[in-house]
């Protein structure tokens, strides 16, 4: 019979792991030394190979939240697609970047096509919505232009359709959008309008997040290869996963029904021994006499357990990232998304550095830093003395601007995190840092 290239690659797994045994961790070790070696600063981060789990956090300045994530199969899933339009005092902001000649979400598709595995026609796989707020889907304004088709606006996650193909799209509220009660605003009538285009003349597919199952987000061309991966469904419309099976249970009573920050999607993602955290926008710091049922944080900390890398909720904004959460996620590198000058918030930086809620190094990256002209923007929002200790902080971060890359080593034993300059699209390497060794104590 034949041998078929299946075969074949059972066939050399099995010889490896009978003669190798032990030495096949070293082997996979020496690898990932010599793909570290192999990322040089002033020079672009070599391409996403197989075996390796990229998340690159998309840093467009004034665009919000963009995450592309590149699994060890070469499955994507995008994030969000944020694009905000607000009026601000100037400078209040973050500047975009690389500069205003295209709008966001056209800079993510860009992204998106340099460094996908399939190349600049490579499709997104998934797009997961987090929840709808403008800078994680896209703002509408009458100056919005038209799509190709007519029948919607360009902004955020319409943008990036035009360019990179959607073939599933998951979000909290399809096909509904009636929780906590009907969603109608010229952002979402746009959205709806175009899932309807898009799932009627270009193939996607859309569908609702579910929560508590392992089965929704998974590897999508070779999955048996990697049995160690998973992304678990972990909370989304104010319902939290109980760690059972796919239970899950409302935190909100129904006369006060959750934020939308607080239906944010929350996944963790796991790959051998390593794990990240991701929670949208929802909430864990409230006023004293708020319910304890708006804390979200909380309530999902003990099912995430300790994580490797956590993506700030809410941006680092006041109202998030309590002493609780952190002290059971105890996470190596938390990564910021930052395009305004209250992010982080002096209270929350605070508990990103104590060693008295957690022990141990951290390191923190932060998309956008000190920009020109945001020190007074601090200094009406925090005081002169807990501005000046802020600024401080964010020029001591292992990284205060650009791209953040957090690039998993084969098996995911290791990690690294690279920074790549955002100023333009040569996006070269910044700064490398690590190797971080995965698995947190409880977490072996």
């Amino acid at each position: 019979m034949r041998e078929t290239p299946v075969l074949r690659r059972k066939r050399t797994a099995t010889v490896l792991v009978v003669l190798c045994g032990a030495a096949l961790c070293v082997g996979m070790a020496m690898t990932s030394l010599v793909r570290a070696e192999a990322v040089a600063i002033g020079r672009a981060l070599p391409a996403w190979q197989e075996g390796i789990l990229d998340i690159h956090f998309i840093n467009t300045g004034k665009g919000g939240d963009a995450a592309l994530f590149i699994l060890p199969d070469g499955t994507t899933i995008l994030r969000d697609a944020g694009d905000t339009f607000r009026e601000r005092p100037a400078h209040y902001d973050a500047p975009a970047v690389p500069d205003t000649s295209r709008r966001p979400g056209e800079w993510i598709s860009r992204y998106i096509q340099a460094v996908h595995p399939r190349g600049a026609r490579g499709e997104l796989d998934i797009v997961l919505i987090s929840h709808f707020h403008g800078d994680h889907l896209g703002s509408i304004t009458e100056n919005s232009p038209k799509s190709k088709s007519g029948a919607y606006l360009l902004s955020g996650i319409t943008d990036v359709a035009e360019s990179v193909p959607i073939r599933r799209l998951v979000d909290r509220g399809w096909p509904d959008y009636d929780f906590p009660e009907p969603i109608a605003n010229a952002m979402m009538d746009n959205y709806r309008a175009f899932l309807q285009w898009q799932t009627k003349h270009a193939n996607m597919r859309a569908e609702r997040f579910e929560i508590g199952r392992n089965d929704q987000l998974v590897l999508q061309h070779d999955p048996e290869a990697y049995p160690d991966f998973e992304i678990r469904n972990i909370a989304a419309s104010g319902y939290a996963w109980t760690g059972t099976g796919e239970q899950a249970r409302s935190r909100f009573p129904k006369s006060d029904p959750p934020s939308e920050n607080n239906c944010s999607i929350a996944f963790r993602l796991r790959y051998g021994r390593f794990t990240y955290f991701d929670g949208g926008d929802m909430t864990g710091v409230s006023p004293p006499t708020a319910p304890v049922w708006r804390d979200m944080e909380s309530a999902l900390a003990w099912v995430v357990g300790p994580v490797d890398v956590h993506v700030l909720n809410h941006h680092g904004f006041k109202d998030t990232t309590n002493a609780f959460f952190l002290s059971v996620l105890q996470p190596r590198v938390h990564v910021v998304s930052v395009y305004a000058a209250s992010q982080p918030d002096v209270s929350v930086m605070r508990r990103l550095l104590s060693e008295q809620i957690y022990r141990g190094p951290r390191d923190v990256f932060l998309t956008n830093g000190m920009w020109e002209g945001r020190r007074p923007n601090m200094v009406e929002l925090f005081g002169e003395q807990d501005a000046s200790w802020l600024a401080d902080r964010l020029t001591e971060v292992a990284s205060s601007q650009g791209h953040i890359v957090v690039r998993v080593d084969p098996g995911g034993a290791t990690y690294r995190v690279v920074v790549l300059d955002d100023r333009d699209e040569r996006r070269n390497v910044r700064s490398v840092h690590g190797p971080y060794q995965a698995g947190r104590p409880e977490n072996p």
